[in-house]
């Protein structure tokens, strides 16, 4: 694929600003960003729907839908409004049956933010999540509303500075990117003094099964990873598994979340009986290499965090002298060429997001939040 820097560097900022405010036919070919919404026929009533990037930039989660005889059941609530509609209309399109469910897989609000609008369109709706996650999406994601105008002014100052938040001279695509994302936040803006966010009406702890006619859905817990409450969806007639964002493709995102944990947590998805995995962001999956590739990155992040702190100490003030430790001891380049391939977008955002963001919370979760 062509490399779109403005692109990469849109969703790098975007993702960077997002968590600062609020605490990938099956094809090989795959980008972490998305120009067009495209569907994909799974199996005999699963469909994965991927949506476009939003206009400033960042990447909505996949919604997936699966076709019971007698009711639906809907993975993931999208970012914007108005693509929950779009999918809403696409799902009337296949089934003339009712979204008896909904599952929230994590809080973060490119999963959650559509809640109210399937509410709206189907008022018998019960939302489920995770208990944890229920807890997040009424302590974090409201504020995000609230402080996402603050983004503007974060991003005017940036160009009128010419700088990046670390001092960094930005060159001139650079500022052009931050110029594109400044502008793309208006009409995401507009949606967002609209949306009223709804709240899961049925949590779980551990495990959930449901049958939504003549077709078995579990939903599980398996521990702690891209957050407290990630819980996966798996169809076991199907041999299908739904990993919101523990795990993400074709770049893992791994900005945030208990690192050690995470590692665990796909080590017990991969011993599950499935053959297709449909992840958070990306393309369907196929097998378990992907899988498995980044429950070694991250469990070598984490070991190798965990032998600098030994080495140097603890405490915020010497992430820096354990970041540029654990770039001498582990090969990112390499690892980059194993999970991205040659995808210099992907690569980029593997560079500057997945990377950095692996590394600082390992270090946050070994020596104490």
């Amino acid at each position: 694929m062509t490399f779109h820097f403005g692109s990469y560097y849109k969703k790098f900022i975007n993702f960077a600003l997002l968590l600062s405010l609020s605490l990938p036919v099956f094809s090989q070919i795959d980008s972490s960003s998305t120009r067009t919404r495209t569907t994909t026929k799974v199996a005999d009533g699963v469909y994965m729907i991927r949506h476009k990037d939003s206009p400033d930039g960042f990447p909505q989660g996949n919604t997936t839908v699966i076709i019971g005889e007698r009711e639906v059941f809907v993975v993931d609530a999208c970012y914007l409004p108005s693509s929950a509609k779009e999918d809403i209309a696409q799902i009337r399109q296949w089934a003339n049956k009712p979204v008896r469910y909904l599952f929230n897989t994590h809080w973060h609000n490119d999963h959650v933010n559509g809640n109210g609008t399937y509410a709206e369109a189907f008022p018998d709706i019960t939302i489920i999540a995770h208990f944890e996650t229920s807890k997040q999406i009424k302590g974090y994601a409201p504020g995000i509303f609230e402080r996402f105008p603050t983004r503007g002014a974060a991003f005017q100052q940036i160009i009128d500075s010419g700088k990046d938040p670390n001092g960094r001279v930005l060159n001139a695509d650079e500022i052009k990117a931050y110029k594109e994302a400044l502008a793309g936040l208006a009409p995401v803006s507009e949606e967002f003094k609209k949306i009223k966010l709804r709240m899961p009406n049925m949590t779980f702890d551990s495990e959930l099964t449901l049958d939504i006619g003549n077709r078995e859905i579990q939903i599980k817990y398996l521990g702690r990873g891209n957050t407290a409450g990630d819980a996966i969806v798996y169809l076991p007639k199907e041999k299908i598994l739904i990993a919101g964002d523990l795990l993400d493709s074709p770049v893992p995102y791994l900005g945030s979340g208990y690192p050690s944990q995470h590692a665990k947590t796909l080590r017990k998805m991969a011993q599950m009986d499935f053959e297709i995995l449909i992840p958070g962001h990306g393309n369907v999956l196929k097998g378990k290499t992907y899988l498995n590739l980044v429950a070694d990155f991250i469990q070598t992040v984490v070991d190798e965090v965990s032998k600098a702190i030994f080495q140097i100490g603890g405490g915020p003030r010497n992430l820096e002298a354990v970041r540029q430790t654990v770039h001498k001891t582990i090969d990112f380049t390499e690892w980059k060429k194993k999970i991205v391939g040659d995808n210099k977008e992907d690569g980029n955002f593997f560079d500057g997001f997945s990377v950095q963001g692996v590394v600082t919370a390992a270090y946050a979760e070994s020596w104490g939040r």
